[in-house]
C-alpha cells in the first residue's frame, strides 16, 4: 500500500524529496499516492511541502503526430519515387493532414510540387517532429528550440504539475494507529477497551445544516380556503373515510345504477373488503323505492334496482358522498339550518397527464334551509369567490343527477385575460333529500371546485404532476413563497 510504502521509507531516510519520482520508483499512482500525503499530513505523522513544476505536454494533435507521423513525413512517403498526380495524392492523405504536411514538406524542400504532378527532391527524410514528441511524451530534456517550434506548431502544451516533499510529521510513527470511534459490546467482552485509544471529538465541527419544515403548496392553499370557509360560519365534515359504499357515493345521491360513473372505468372498485353491511335499512328501502317508481312528484328512474350494487366498496369519486351522510344525520336528529364544507382527496380512475390525476383533491360546501332559492346560491358564490379575488362571475346550465337546477361556475382570469371554469354548483334534487327525512320545505344549495387547479393558477404550475404525486421537487416547495390568495 502507498501509506506503508511512505511510513516505511521516512523511518530509515530522512525525507522524500519528490513525490512523482517516488510514485514511480515504488510502482503507484500518484493520484492515489496524492491522496495518501493528504491523510498522513492531516494527522501529522508527515510534514509535507507543496512542489509544482511546469512540464510540456502532448496536444490531441501532438498524440497522433507521435503516433503516425509528422503531416510532412506522411505526405513525403506517400510519393511514389516516379512521382504522382496531385489528385491522386489528395486521396492518399486525409485532408487536415495533406494542408499542414504539404507546405511543410514544400518548406523544408522535400518535394517539388507543381500544378497537377508532385514528386520527391530527396530520397529519404528523417522525421525530427515524431521523435522530440516522443521526448516530450518520455519527459526527456530537449533544446528549447525545438520546444519553441512544437509550441508554435501548437503540438505542445504547457502544465503544472504538483507534487510533494516529505518529512517526518511530530506524531510520526512507522505505522498508523487505527483509532476506536465507538465502544462496542464486543470491545466490552474481549476486554479490549483496556487499550483502546479512542479518537477526539472535535467540538466545534458544523454539523449537517438543519432545514426548518416547509409546507406543501397545496396545504398553504388548502388553509386559504379553509379559512374562508370558517369566517363565513361553515363547519367542517368529517371527510376520514376514503373508502365509501355506492350506496353513499351514488345511490343516496338519486345517481342511478345504470350511470356511466360506476362503471369501473371511472371508479375505483374494492376486491377486500368488496361489500358493505352497514346501511340504514329503512332509508335504503326509501332510496330504493324513490329509484324504481319516484315519489314527491318524481316518477324515479323505472328499473329494477338492486341493493348488490349499492352494497359495493369503492373509493369515493367525490366528497359529496360525505355530504350524503350528514345531511341523512342531519334529518334523523331534527333539523337546523346548517353550512357546511369539506377539503379532502377523492378518486377517479382517470388516464394521468398534465391537468388530471387518479386522485386529487375536491373543495365543497352546502348551505341546508328552509326557502332557499338559486339567488341564495349565486349570493353565496359572489361572497365566496369575491374573498378569493374573483369578482367577475358567469354562470351556465349544466347537468348534475341530484342537483336541479345545476350551473358550472366561471370566473375571470385577469392574469390570462380569459374566462376560466372554477367549479360546479347546483340545488339538491327533492329525490335525493325528501328520503332522507328532511322537511318538504328544506333547499340545500351546494357547489364543489378543485383544490389543484387554483393552487395551478396562483402558482403558475402548468403540470399537475409537479405538484402533487412522487414526481414533486421538495426544492419547488422551499423555494415558494407564502401563499396570497387572489387571481387578479
Amino acid at each position: 500500500m502507498a501509506e506503508e510504502a511512505v511510513l516505511g521509507f521516512l523511518e530509515k531516510n530522512e525525507e522524500i524529496s519528490d513525490s512523482g519520482q517516488f510514485a514511480a520508483e515504488q510502482g503507484v499512482d500518484h493520484q492515489e499516492l496524492t491522496n495518501v500525503i493528504k491523510s498522513l499530513h492531516g494527522f501529522r505523522l508527515v510534514e509535507a511541502q507543496d512542489i509544482k513544476r511546469e512540464r510540456w505536454a502532448l496536444t490531441n494533435e501532438g498524440k497522433m503526430y507521435a503516433s503516425s507521423g509528422s503531416p510532412e513525413v506522411q505526405v513525403f512517403l506517400a510519393i511514389p519515387p516516379e512521382g504522382i498526380s496531385l489528385e491522386e495524392l489528395q486521396k492518399k492523405v486525409d485532408a487536415s493532414v495533406f494542408k499542414i504536411g504539404r507546405s511543410q514538406a514544400i518548406k523544408n524542400q522535400w518535394v517539388e510540387m507543381g500544378k497537377q504532378f508532385v514528386t520527391r527532391k530527396i530520397l529519404h527524410v528523417e522525421d525530427k517532429v515524431k521523435e522530440l514528441l516522443i521526448l516530450v511524451q518520455d519527459e526527456k530534456v530537449i533544446d528549447p528550440k525545438d520546444i519553441d517550434a512544437l509550441k508554435r506548431r501548437k503540438l505542445i502544451t504547457s502544465q503544472t504539475w504538483k507534487g510533494y516533499s516529505l518529512r517526518k510529521g511530530p506524531c510520526y510513527a512507522p505505522k498508523r494507529k487505527k483509532y476506536a470511534t465507538d465502544l462496542t459490546r464486543e470491545n466490552l467482552q474481549r476486554g479490549e477497551w483496556k487499550d483502546l485509544e479512542f479518537k477526539e471529538y472535535n467540538f466545534l465541527a458544523k454539523g449537517q445544516p438543519v432545514d426548518g419544515g416547509c409546507l406543501h403548496t397545496l396545504l398553504k392553499v388548502r388553509q386559504q380556503f379553509k379559512m374562508i370557509f370558517l369566517q363565513m360560519g361553515f363547519e367542517e365534515m368529517p371527510t376520514n373515510n376514503f373508502v365509501e359504499s355506492s350506496f353513499w357515493n351514488f345511490d343516496a345521491l338519486f345517481q342511478p345504477q345504470q350511470h356511466p360513473a360506476r362503471d369501473s372505468h371511472d371508479t375505483f372498485f374494492l376486491q377486500v373488503p368488496s361489500t358493505t353491511k352497514t346501511l340504514p335499512e329503512d332509508y335504503v328501502e326509501r332510496v330504493k323505492n324513490i329509484h324504481e317508481s319516484g315519489g314527491h312528484g318524481s316518477r324515479g328512474y323505472g328499473y329494477d334496482w338492486k341493493r348488490e350494487e349499492a352494497d359495493k366498496n369503492l373509493l369515493r369519486t367525490h366528497t359529496t358522498a360525505v355530504s350524503s351522510r350528514m345531511l341523512y344525520q342531519l334529518a334523523k336528529d331534527g333539523f337546523a339550518p346548517k353550512k357546511y364544507f369539506s377539503i379532502d382527496r377523492v378518486f377517479r380512475n382517470e388516464a394521468v397527464d398534465r391537468t388530471h390525476l387518479a386522485e386529487f383533491h375536491q373543495i365543497e360546501g352546502l348551505v341546508c334551509g328552509r326557502g332557499l332559492t338559486l339567488g341564495d346560491l349565486i349570493g353565496v358564490f359572489n361572497d365566496f369567490f369575491s374573498r378569493l379575488g374573483m369578482k367577475k362571475l358567469k354562470f351556465k346550465p349544466a347537468y348534475n343527477p341530484y342537483t336541479e337546477p345545476s350551473m358550472e361556475i366561471f370566473g375571470y382570469h385577469e392574469g390570462l385575460k380569459k374566462w376560466v371554469e372554477i367549479g360546479n354548483s347546483g340545488m339538491f334534487r327533492p329525490e335525493m333529500l325528501l328520503p332522507m327525512g328532511l322537511p318538504e320545505d328544506v333547499r340545500v344549495i351546494a357547489w364543489g371546485l378543485s383544490l389543484e387547479r387554483p393552487t395551478m393558477i396562483l402558482y403558475g404550475v402548468d403540470n399537475i404532476r409537479d405538484l402533487f404525486g412522487h414526481k414533486v421537487d421538495l426544492g419547488l416547495i422551499k423555494r415558494n413563497p407564502l401563499c396570497r390568495i387572489g387571481i387578479e
